[in-house]
């Protein structure tokens, strides 16, 4: 329950961001209020403006961005006219920011406890030693492995997912008044999300705190939020409790939210026997260093396919991803591709084999240069694998911009900062398809991404499938992904494959209990959802118990 005295007050709130000399509105004169202990729910598709109106609850704004009217008031504080000396008291330590993007957000410089343990000491909430021990404890909590000892590794040694949860913990440390939380579970897989919603609704009911949850996740934002604010465009659509914006949306731009995608791929004849996969995986074991990580690990992927691997974060797939990339040599087993054996590092490949195994990356925001144009970004594997140069390599790029749907004059120039996450991605596809490949893995690409702009990613890969006759791996934590695009499924837990076979056999039971638990953690469009599962394994509250028992 929060409490009746507003924590946030944001009046005729308006935003302008910057394009060369021009101030052009992307907030229009939005409200917004906030008790403690209530979490608001922003939802929209991207571009609508939420990560900009939350930003702006704490006063802030990115480059290129100013609050040109409107008040924004914390605990009585008017947060447009309070000097930096306040704002740096109140960032952090009762303000805080969970982003969506961990991997471009931790400095890669420095461990993740120091990095955890910088805001308590810097605000004199507690000490060094009172912190670290305390961020074990949200470690714990979390649901991180190892808690005692994964603060003490880099940014780059842990998973996405385990990155996502240690951001999450730094943002708890100070036991903030406030926190925004932007997309923090886009990360996660659905047996993780569920851990870590529960313990983000314990720790707000627990410690009174306001939250602002951020999310194109309209099933998951139905377990977190109070209530739901629906933007587009930079205007409020309209605002209700959770329950009656479920039950009854108004607008109708809030009903086609509500919609279920409703993209899937139709069913494709059965793989011929005997014919020859486009990549096999055989046998491989892993390492990383003395640590193992894949056990035995073995799939066939058949040209013009989709072959979904799913499975928790740590599970193996990007691990899996890697060796067949040759960024990873296995300890055992082999990579074969067209029926030969691919050598196992890279750097012993040839530039052929190379070219025809790409990848497509999670996280569009650190996989492109910020400093190079669009037109550079894809030049560079066209040069490299197709040795064009000057006019020709310029009328490929053009090609390529093409199939991607995006118009190259508008394009060509812009630097990915310019561009929406959704064109970030498809950016990202263009310059898999430069190299002219036969297979391409697909790294969690729509994760990241609201459910219209991931369903149109998704149709674009269908569609380039089918008319380049690609091979793709697709490795994703959303089962509603799996159904739409791929043809068969592999399914991994803790290093390897405990189950595996065409689509439509996984999802129909008898299942592998791993795949039943996926399939069950799956979040519904029903605000008792969260709490119902959890009681149905057994779990009293959705404190410590609830990531000890699951």
């Amino acid at each position: 329950m929060s409490d009746e005295t507003p924590l946030v007050k944001m009046r005729g709130v308006k935003l302008e961001g910057r394009s060369d000399e021009t101030w052009n509105l992307i907030i229009n004169g939005v409200d917004l209020t906030l008790a403690r202990g209530e979490v608001l729910g922003l939802i929209g598709e991207s571009g609508a403006g939420k990560s900009t109106l939350g930003l702006a609850a704490m006063g802030y704004t990115r480059d290129g961005v100013r609050i040109s009217e409107g008040t924004v008031e914390f605990d009585g504080i008017d947060l447009l006219t309070a000097s930096a000396a306040t704002k740096r008291e109140l960032l952090g330590k009762r303000i805080a920011y969970v982003a969506q993007s961990a991997a471009a957000s931790f400095n890669p410089a420095h461990k993740l406890m120091d990095q955890h343990v910088e805001g308590p000491v810097q605000h004199g909430v507690m000490g060094r030693g009172e912190s670290e021990a305390d961020g074990i404890e949200l470690y714990r909590k979390l649901r991180l492995p190892n808690p005692e000892e994964i603060g003490f590794r880099y940014p780059h040694q842990v998973s996405g997912g385990q990155l996502q949860r240690a951001m999450t913990a730094m943002a708890m440390s100070c036991r903030p008044d406030l926190i925004i939380f932007d997309e923090p579970t886009t990360a996660l897989d659905v047996t993780t999300q569920i851990e870590v919603l529960a313990s983000i609704r314990d720790i707000v009911e627990q410690f009174n705190t306001a939250a602002i949850y951020i999310t194109h996740d309209l099933a998951v934002v139905a377990q977190m939020a109070d209530r739901i604010k629906v933007l587009l465009k930079g205007d409020e659509v309209e605002t209700a409790d959770t329950r009656t914006m479920l039950a009854a949306p108004t607008q109708d731009y809030t009903k086609s939210l509500w919609a279920v995608r409703s993209f899937e791929r139709p069913r494709k004849p059965d793989v011929i026997t005997g014919s020859t996969p486009v990549v096999s995986v055989q046998n491989v074991d892993a390492a990383y260093g003395k640590v193992p990580v894949l056990y035995d690990v073995s799939f066939d992927m058949h040209a013009g396919r989709t072959v979904a691997v799913v499975g928790e974060s740590g599970s193996g797939k990007s691990t899996t991803a890697r060796c067949i990339t040759g960024l990873l040599p296995p300890t055992a087993g082999q990579i074969m591709l067209d029926g030969e054996v691919l050598p196992p590092d890279y750097r012993k490949r040839s530039k052929d084999q190379l070219r025809q195994v790409q990848m497509i990356y999670q996280m569009a925001d650190t996989a492109l240069n910020p400093r190079m144009s669009i037109g550079q970004i894809i030049a560079r594997p066209v040069q490299f694998y197709l040795g064009l140069t000057g006019g020709a390599k310029r009328k490929r790029v053009d090609a390529l911009l093409e199939q991607i749907e995006l118009e190259p004059t508008e394009y060509y120039n812009r630097l990915p900062s310019e561009l929406s996450g959704g064109q970030k991605q498809r950016i990202g596809i263009a310059r898999a398809l430069a190299a002219e490949p036969k297979f391409i893995i697909c790294d969690e690409v729509t994760s990241a991404l609201d459910q219209l702009v991931a369903e149109g990613i998704l149709r674009l890969l269908a569609k380039l499938q089918d008319d380049l006759s690609l091979t793709y791996m697709f490795i994703t934590h959303d089962l509603a992904t799996v159904k739409a695009i791929s043809d068969e499924v592999v399914v991994m837990k803790d290093g390897r494959v405990v189950e595996q076979g065409p689509k439509d056999d996984m999802f129909k039971p008898p299942h592998h209990a791993y795949t039943d638990l996926l399939l069950s953690s799956v979040p519904e469009m029903d605000p008792d959802w969260l709490t119902n599962l959890l009681a149905e394994r057994g779990v009293d509250n959705i404190g410590d118990a609830a990531v000890d028992k699951m």
